[in-house]
């Protein structure tokens, strides 16, 4: 019988317990809904110019998947990352908000 050394007995703590990243999530306003379970999400975000210290607004558009019902152009959505549903498509709308 040998005895756990304390390095073992962490390598097995670390083993056992769930090591997967989290999804990032996301708030914006529905931009298009024209896709079948398809909605194209634009998320806003306020930046400050590193020299002149103006704050600008930059937006970048996300396509996430849709299994929600009564979603419309200008609803405020939740997006969550997720696994590939297609080519572009690696969001999936959690809630609206």
């Amino acid at each position: 019988m040998s005895a756990r050394t304390s390095r073992e007995s962490s390598l097995y703590l670390t083993r056992s317990q769930n090591n997967y990243m989290s999804k990032r999530t996301l708030i914006g306003i529905v931009d298009s809904n024209k896709m079948t379970k398809t909605i194209v999400v634009k998320v806003s975000s306020v930046k400050v110019h590193p020299k002149y210290h103006k704050r600008y607004e930059v937006a970048k558009r996300y396509p996430a998947h849709n299994e929600l019902e009564g979603i419309q152009i200008g609803d405020k959505v939740e997006i969550q990352e997720s696994k590939p549903f297609s080519k572009t498509v690696n969001w999936v709308v959690t809630k609206k908000v």
